[in-house]
């Protein structure tokens, strides 16, 4: 199955992390943010997401690793999950891109989800994305 929907960014706080681990010095930052989104399409609802990324903002590049918790519906069925996703870039593209739903994270009638899915920013500026899901009940 396939459930895909336009997202919002409704906050992104930069984190802190304490106690403060020991600071390395790399040719890329490393922060920590807290996020939250809307969903509105066939997947609706909200979620929270822990943040990660070294980044270079003023050249556009770097990698970020995120692990999200979501409550709503998927086509239509109940219940909250949790994804993990990652990519690079390098300024005008994204690569080496993960997206996965994790196993055993389903609850309610998203119960047993498992699958992946994407992200992306369409043509028009729109933020999107999808799961490509199996539920054990369907």
């Amino acid at each position: 199955m396939r459930a895909i929907a336009p997202f919002t960014v409704e906050s992104f706080v930069p984190a802190e992390i304490s106690p403060t681990p020991q600071h390395v010095e790399t040719g890329r930052p490393v922060g920590l943010a807290i996020i939250t989104k809307q969903f509105d399409g066939q997947i609706t609802g909200s979620s929270v997401t822990l943040f990660t990324a070294a980044f270079d903002a003023a050249v556009g590049a770097g990698t970020y690793v995120a692990m999200e918790s979501f409550e709503g519906t998927v086509n239509g069925l109940t219940g909250t999950l949790n994804f993990a996703h990652s990519a690079t870039t390098t300024g005008d593209d994204r690569q080496a891109e993960f997206f996965t739903i994790v196993p055993g994270s389903g609850t309610g009638e998203l119960e047993g989800i498992t699958g992946a899915g994407g992200l992306r920013v369409t043509a028009d500026g729109v933020h999107e994305i999808w799961f490509d899901y199996e539920l054990p009940h369907d």
